[in-house]
């Protein structure tokens, strides 16, 4: 059982220092919960996730299915702002949940495409089969996800896709030293 305390401010004097101790108003609120009652909420959320991940192969598939539309559109008008924004979207959504949903190669990939997006200093001169490439290896990781031998492939194609697009995007911002640095920073692909 806790000791009670006055509610008041305690002074305690020492020949160098003062200790001020202050009331603690939670004390009288907190309730003491047996050992055995004890709430684990990291294991409740991987019980939660467990039982949502028959559906994440879905959840990833319908946004492969909206970054594929987001190309077209971009096939279709251009590069315009909306066609840009969309595009960047949803790619980036797939680069955030891509890692949760189990499809972190995904991640990686989609991760690629954004620093395309981001950091090409024109759009329209980007080779359109370095962004195809990207989106097509996206949808192939989703799709074979299930297959055993994918899992190195996937690895792999992230890797060189992000190779080729890190290459590209140091040729053509050799004038602009404030991309460069963000480009040619290391970065982690994850591992399936």
């Amino acid at each position: 059982m806790a000791k009670d305390k006055s509610s008041t401010v305690q002074i305690q004097t020492y020949a160098d220092h003062h200790v001020i101790t202050q009331p603690n108003p939670l004390r009288k609120v907190l309730r003491r919960v047996a050992e055995k009652d004890l709430d684990d909420p990291v294991a409740r959320a991987e019980k939660a996730l467990a039982g949502l991940s028959g559906e994440f192969k879905n959840w990833m598939a319908a946004e492969t299915d909206r970054l594929a539309a987001a190309h077209a559109a971009v096939l279709k008008d251009g590069f315009t702002k909306a066609t840009r924004e969309e595009l960047f979207r949803a790619a980036h959504d797939i680069k955030g949940d891509a890692a949760t949903f189990g499809f972190p190669s995904a991640g990686a990939t989609a991760e690629s495409l954004c620093r395309i997006i981001e950091h090409a200093p024109d759009l329209d001169k980007v080779p359109s089969d370095l962004i195809a490439h990207h989106i097509n290896a996206i949808k192939a990781i989703v799709h074979e996800h299930t297959k055993l031998d994918t899992a190195s492939t996937a690895s792999e194609l992230s890797r060189q896709l992000r190779g080729v697009a890190d290459e590209y995007l140091a040729q053509v911002n050799r004038d602009r030293p404030e991309h460069l640095e963000a480009i040619l920073a290391p970065s982690i692909v994850p591992a399936e």
